[in-house]
C-alpha cells in the first residue's frame, strides 16, 4: 500500500481520540485522510468492537472511499467496510465502517439518538458546510454531551478553518497533517468570457491537449453545461483524430458511469473529465495532470420573500478554486486553466456561503422538532440557522399539519419525518395515500427531485406535469434499456432519469406500504388527480387564472408562463416549479385542479366571508358571501337577507363615505342642526352638530333609526329634525326651546326666525320700524348671547347691522332716518324711536 501523507499523524491523532472525544482534523487533498483513518481507528480499544460512520458529502464520494478501504482490506464492498446512499446500500452483519452520505445519519439518529452500536462518527470534507452536515454535528454533539460521553467526533477537512469548529466542539484538539501534491501552474484568461461559458471552455480544452500532458478535469457548474461542452467536442476534428474518451461526472449519472469516469485511461489514451463540483473533493480522479475551471458553481438559494428555492449559478469561492487547482497535482506535476482573469481572481470571496445561511429550513425544523427541539438555540452551531427562515419554515409546517399550536411535533409530522423526503412531498405522499392515489404522488415527489425528463433542441417543452408521468409511465411499460432518450409527443425521454425517478419512486411505496409497489390507483386514469396531490405539497401555489391569462398564487403573488401553453387556459393550477424573478413569477411545471377539488380536500384551509358593503353606483347596501382560499376568490354570491347588524354597519360606512347629503334635510332640520351647533358653543356638555361631528358619531345619533333601511331611498324618507331632537335629553330640548328659540317676539307683535347659520353670531333679521320702543338688544342663551340685529328698510334690505340697539337709537338712527325717511316718505319715522309705538305697518294703527 502506498504511504500516503496522513501517515505521519496516525499515531498523535490515535493518542488524541484515546483521550479527548473530540477532534478536528486539517489535510489538504491527496493527503489520505478519507481512506487511511477510518481503517487506522478500527482497532482502537475505545472503539470497543462498535462501528464507525463516516460522512461524505456525495454518493459518488461514498461508494468510492468504501470500494478503496474495501480493496485495500483485500475483500468487497459489504464486508468490513460497507456503505449507506440513497438507493443503495451495500452492508454486512461484519461490517464494522460504514460511509453514508450526511442524510442519512440524521435518521440514524432519529431512530437511535444515542447511536449505542456506534463508537466514532467521521465527518469528511467538513468545509462544504452542508445544511445536513451542520445538523448531524449539531445532533451528535447534543446525543454526546446527554446520552453518550464516550463517542469519539471527528471532523476532518481540506480548507476548514479550524478554529470555530474546535471550538464548538469543547475546545477540541487540531490536528494538521502535509498534503501530497506536486507544483501546479496556474493560467489566467486574457479576458473575461462573454456569453455562455461552454465555446470558451471547448477552446481552452483544445488548447490544453496540445500544449499539456495528462488528463483533464473539466469543472464546469452543471449537466446542462457538460453536455452542451461534450457536444461541441465532438464537432471538434482535431478531437476526432485523437484517441480522448469524453467522459461526464455530476451526481445524476448512473453510477456506472461515474466509475468508468475516475477510473485510470487505457494506455494510449487521454481522458476529458466533464464535472461538476463532485469532483471537488472527497474522491480522486486517475490520471489528472490539467484542471481547467469555469470558476462557477450552480447553488440552491431560498427566498423567504417568497418561499421558494431556485438555483443560481455563482462564482466558486477561494477556497474552492483552490481546492480545485490542487486535483491537477496529486500525482504528478499539472497546470490549472481559469476562464477568470487575475484581477477577477483577487476578488473572489474567501469561502462559501454555508448552505443553512441561504437553504430552505423547512426540512431542518422538521428534523429538529423530531429531536425534541423548537428553539435552535438550544443546539450548538457554527452558524445558527437565520431567524426569518426559520420562522418561515415552522410556519410551513404548521400548515401541513406536521406541527402543532405550541411547535411541538403532531403525529403526522412524525410520519413525514420518518420518509426523509422533503416535508412538502411527505405530506403529499401521506395525504394521497389515504385517498387511493399513492403511487402517483411517488412518482410525482421522484420527479420533482429529478432534473425534468422532457428534452427539446428549441422551445422548452410543455409545463403540463402530467405529460412527464404519462412518459414515465410509458418507460415502465417498455422496460427499455436504451441509454439514449427516446421519443414522446415531440420530445425527448431521458430513459436514465426514468429508471431513477422509478426506483425512487418504488422505495417510496414501500415505505407507504404498497404492496405490491404501484397497486393503487386507476392505472393511467389517476393522472388527473396530479393537480390535487401538488395542492397538498404546494399549497402556497396554487393559482387562480386571471382575466389576462396569467395567474394569481395564494400567496398573492403573480405568475405566468413565459410562452403559450396550453394550461394558460385552465382556470386553476398548481405550479409544481417556478422562480421567483421580479414581481410576478415565471412558471415552468404545473398540473390543472379543479375548484371543487379544492372545496373538498383543503376544505380546513377555506375561508368563508359575508361580505356586506355600500355600493356608490346603486346607493345601497350589498350583501354577497365570498369564499377565499388565501389571496383566491372561489365563490362570490348575492345574500338577500343579510345580518341586520352587518347590514346597519355597512350602512353607515356608505353614509361616512358619500357625507350627509344622503339624508333629505328640510328647513327646519337644518334649522335643529344649527340651534344645537349654538348651544354646544355656549356650553361644549351639549353635543356637537356640526357637518364633521355628525359623520363622526353616525353610531350614535343616526344608527338607532336605520335597522332595515338599505338604500338611499329608504333613507330620504327618515326625519333628520325627529332623529337630531331624538339625540338629546328631555331636559335639554326644553333648554333649547328656553335658550336657542326658534323666533323671538319682537316690539311690533311680529314673531321674527332667528338665523343660526353661524353659531358664533346667530342673526335676526328685522325691519326697522318694528324695534322702535325695545332699548335694549335681544339675548339668548342663557343670557349670555346678544343677537345680531340686521335692522331692515321697509323693502327688508338691510339697513344698518348691529349687536348693541342702544348705541343705535343714540348714534346712527338719526342719519339712517334721513336716509330712510326721503326714500320711504309714508312710512312712520318718529323723532324718538325709544318712546315711538312700533309697527309692521307702513305706520302704527291710531
Amino acid at each position: 500500500m502506498t504511504k500516503l501523507p496522513i501517515e505521519a499523524v496516525l499515531p498523535s491523532l490515535k493518542e488524541t481520540l484515546m483521550i479527548h472525544t473530540n477532534a478536528v482534523l486539517v489535510a489538504p487533498p491527496g493527503a489520505g485522510k478519507t481512506t487511511r483513518i477510518p481503517l487506522a481507528l478500527l482497532h482502537e480499544p475505545w472503539l470497543g468492537g462498535r462501528r464507525i460512520l463516516m460522512l461524505e458529502p456525495r454518493r459518488l464520494a461514498a461508494r468510492s472511499a468504501a470500494r478503496y478501504m474495501a480493496a485495500s482490506l483485500g475483500e468487497g464492498v459489504g464486508e468490513t467496510v460497507g456503505y449507506r446512499v440513497k438507493l443503495d446500500t451495500k452492508v454486512g452483519p461484519r461490517t464494522r465502517i460504514e460511509v453514508i452520505t450526511e442524510g442519512i445519519l440524521t435518521r440514524m439518529l432519529q431512530e437511535d439518538p444515542s447511536l449505542e452500536d456506534v463508537g466514532a462518527v467521521i465527518f469528511d470534507e467538513f468545509h462544504e458546510r452542508s445544511l445536513h452536515a451542520d445538523l448531524g454535528l449539531a445532533l451528535c454533539l447534543q446525543s454526546q454531551a446527554v446520552l453518550r460521553e464516550d463517542l469519539r467526533i471527528l471532523v476532518m477537512s481540506a480548507t476548514l478553518e479550524a478554529e470555530p469548529v474546535a471550538s464548538l466542539m469543547n475546545d477540541a484538539p487540531v490536528i494538521t497533517s502535509e498534503g501530497l501534491s506536486f507544483p501546479v501552474e496556474t493560467r489566467y484568461a486574457a479576458r473575461k468570457p462573454e456569453g455562455r461559458i461552454e465555446p470558451a471552455a471547448a477552446r481552452c480544452i483544445a488548447e490544453a491537449l496540445e500544449n499539456d500532458d495528462g488528463d483533464l478535469l473539466v469543472f464546469l457548474p452543471g449537466e446542462g453545461e457538460i453536455r452542451r461542452v461534450e457536444a461541441l467536442l465532438n464537432e471538434t476534428a482535431s478531437l476526432r483524430s485523437r484517441s480522448v474518451r469524453i467522459t461526464p461526472l455530476y451526481g445524476n449519472l448512473a453510477q456506472e458511469a461515474q466509475d468508468v469516469a475516475i477510473a485510470p485511461s487505457k494506455p494510449g489514451e487521454r481522458k476529458i473529465v466533464l464535472a461538476t463540483a463532485i469532483a471537488e473533493s472527497s474522491l480522486t480522479v486517475e490520471g489528472v495532470r490539467i484542471v481547467i475551471d469555469a470558476g462557477l458553481a450552480r447553488v440552491p438559494r431560498f427566498s423567504p420573500r417568497t418561499g421558494m428555492t431556485r438555483l443560481v449559478t455563482v462564482p466558486v469561492s477561494r477556497a474552492s478554486a483552490d481546492q480545485r487547482r490542487g486535483r491537477a497535482g496529486r500525482t504528478a506535476p499539472g497546470v490549472c486553466y481559469r476562464l477568470w482573469t487575475e484581477q477577477d481572481d483577487r476578488n473572489l470571496d474567501p469561502r462559501s456561503v454555508p448552505e443553512i445561511a441561504e437553504a430552505d429550513l423547512a426540512p431542518l425544523a422538521l428534523e429538529l422538532a423530531q429531536w425534541g427541539v423548537t428553539d435552535p438555540e438550544e443546539l450548538l452551531w457554527i452558524d445558527p440557522p437565520p431567524a426569518a427562515a426559520y420562522a418561515q419554515a415552522r410556519e410551513l409546517l404548521r400548515g401541513l399539519g406536521a406541527l402543532g399550536d405550541g411547535g411541538a411535533i403532531t403525529p403526522h409530522g412524525k410520519s413525514m419525518a420518518e420518509l426523509g423526503l422533503h416535508p412538502r412531498l411527505a405530506h403529499m405522499l401521506l395525504q394521497a395515500a389515504s385517498l387511493g392515489f399513492g403511487r402517483l404522488a411517488c412518482e410525482l415527489a421522484a420527479l420533482l427531485n429529478e432534473r425534468d425528463i422532457l428534452r427539446s433542441e428549441g422551445a422548452a417543452p410543455d409545463a403540463d406535469l402530467r405529460l412527464r408521468i404519462e412518459a414515465l409511465r410509458r418507460h415502465a411499460r417498455e422496460r427499455t434499456e436504451r441509454q439514449q432518450p427516446a421519443a414522446y409527443q415531440g420530445f425527448r425521454v431521458d430513459t436514465a432519469a426514468c429508471r431513477r425517478i422509478l426506483a425512487e419512486a418504488a422505495q417510496w411505496q414501500r415505505s407507504l406500504r404498497l404492496y405490491p409497489a404501484g397497486a393503487d390507483g386507476d392505472g393511467d386514469g389517476d393522472i388527473d388527480a396530479c393537480g390535487i396531490l401538488l395542492a397538498f405539497a404546494y399549497p402556497d401555489r396554487i393559482g387562480q387564472r386571471r382575466p389576462n391569462g396569467r395567474f394569481l398564487l395564494r400567496n398573492g403573488r403573480g405568475a405566468a408562463f413565459l410562452d403559450v401553453q396550453p394550461l394558460a387556459s385552465t382556470s386553476y393550477l398548481v405550479a409544481a416549479e417556478l422562480d421567483d424573478h421580479g414581481a410576478e413569477s415565471r412558471i415552468y411545471l404545473a398540473a390543472p385542479v379543479e375548484q371543487h377539488e379544492l372545496e373538498r380536500h383543503l376544505s380546513d384551509q377555506l375561508m368563508e366571508e359575508t361580505a356586506v358593503r355600500w355600493d356608490s353606483a346603486t346607493q345601497s347596501v350589498r350583501a354577497r358571501k365570498r369564499l377565499y382560499l388565501g389571496a383566491l376568490l372561489l365563490k362570490d354570491a348575492q345574500v338577500a337577507n343579510p345580518d341586520p347588524q352587518l347590514a346597519l354597519t355597512a350602512m353607515l360606512e356608505g353614509i361616512a363615505q358619500e357625507g350627509l347629503s344622503l339624508l333629505t334635510w328640510t328647513r327646519a332640520a337644518r334649522q335643529l342642526q344649527q340651534r344645537l351647533c349654538f348651544m354646544h358653543r355656549v356650553d361644549p356638555a351639549w353635543p356637537d352638530a356640526s357637518d364633521a361631528a355628525l359623520l363622526a358619531a353616525l353610531d350614535q345619533w343616526l344608527a338607532p333609526h336605520l335597522y332595515g333601511v338599505r338604500s338611499r331611498a329608504e333613507l330620504e324618507r327618515l326625519h333628520v329634525a325627529d332623529m337630531l331632537e331624538a339625540w338629546i335629553t328631555w331636559d335639554q330640548r326644553r333648554e333649547l326651546d328656553a335658550y336657542a328659540p326658534t323666533h323671538i317676539v319682537v316690539p311690533s307683535g311680529s314673531r321674527i326666525p332667528i338665523d343660526y347659520s353661524d353659531p358664533d353670531a346667530p342673526t335676526l333679521a328685522v325691519r326697522l320700524q318694528e324695534m322702535f320702543g325695545l332699548t335694549e338688544t335681544p339675548r339668548i342663551g342663557r343670557g349670555k348671547v346678544p343677537l345680531t340685529l340686521h335692522l331692515l328698510s321697509p323693502a327688508q334690505r338691510p339697513v344698518q347691522v348691529t349687536k348693541d340697539l342702544a348705541s343705535f337709537w343714540s348714534n346712527a338712527y338719526f342719519e339712517v332716518k334721513k336716509d330712510l325717511k326721503g326714500r320711504y316718505p309714508k312710512h312712520y319715522w318718529p323723532d324718538d324711536p325709544l318712546v315711538a309705538m312700533p309697527t309692521n305697518r307702513a305706520k302704527p294703527r291710531t
